[in-house]
């Protein structure tokens, strides 16, 4: 009589099968693990999105540069505020190659909207960049080329800063321009580092009558054997 499983009663899996079973749910387990595995790969490494730098007028080629120096969306962001404002591909490139010589990220893009919203060059710009003066002190950058100060002078004023060496304010700057100080004058005074303490007694000294020569020499004069 041939054997029949009972009713109601599931046979019992052969050992081979129960095997078989086991080789299965393995392989079934190993692939839901890859699976998973390669979901949250694809989720952690999204392609960087380039187009703000596009729609910004960046070109390919430096995109592609800009690429190779590893930015960051953040960064892209940041790029793409100062291109639109009108600052070159190369001046883009330039500023963020003198970030990554820092090992600092850049985030100095609205910065450098406004100051050449305030007509600065970039060239001027780059030199800030170079020795580390945008951000906190963009501002009052920016306000003294709107009070017609020039690119000279605020560079100078920065070098000092960056230094941390003495300099006239860019606010100081602007009164004694008010007050018919001449450019050169204003300058030669920054580049001899005279403090923004002395800003008022400058200011007094010009309002008697004192001419751009005597407040040279009364307040910026040059060491014994200087030229």
């Amino acid at each position: 009589m041939g054997k029949f499983a009972i009713p109601g009663r599931l046979a019992e899996p052969t050992q081979r099968a129960r095997r078989h079973l086991h080789g299965w749910g393995a392989l079934f387990a190993c692939a839901a693990l890859a699976v998973s595995l390669g979901a949250a790969g694809c989720k952690s490494i999204q392609p960087l999105d380039t187009k703000p730098l596009d729609g910004a007028g960046m070109t390919y080629d430096t995109i592609s540069q800009l690429k190779a120096l590893k930015i960051t969306a953040p960064e892209v962001a940041q790029l793409s505020t100062a291109r639109a404002s009108g600052f070159s591909d190369a001046s883009c490139l330039a500023v963020m190659n003198a970030y990554r010589s820092r090992g600092q990220a850049f985030d100095a893009g609205d910065d450098i909207a406004g100051l050449v919203r305030a007509q600065v060059s970039d060239q001027t710009i780059i030199e800030l960049a170079k020795m580390g003066q945008l951000g906190l002190s963009s501002g009052e950058l920016e306000a003294m080329r709107l009070a017609g100060l020039s690119d000279a002078i605020l560079l100078e004023v920065a070098r000092h800063r960056a230094a941390n060496q003495p300099v006239l304010a860019g606010a100081s700057l602007a009164n004694l321009k008010n007050a018919g100080v001449r450019e050169l004058t204003l300058l030669e005074l920054a580049r001899r580092g005279v403090p923004d303490s002395q800003a008022p007694a400058i200011l007094a000294f010009r309002r008697h009558g004192a001419t751009d020569a005597q407040i040279i020499s009364h307040f910026a004069p040059l060491p014994a054997g200087g030229f």
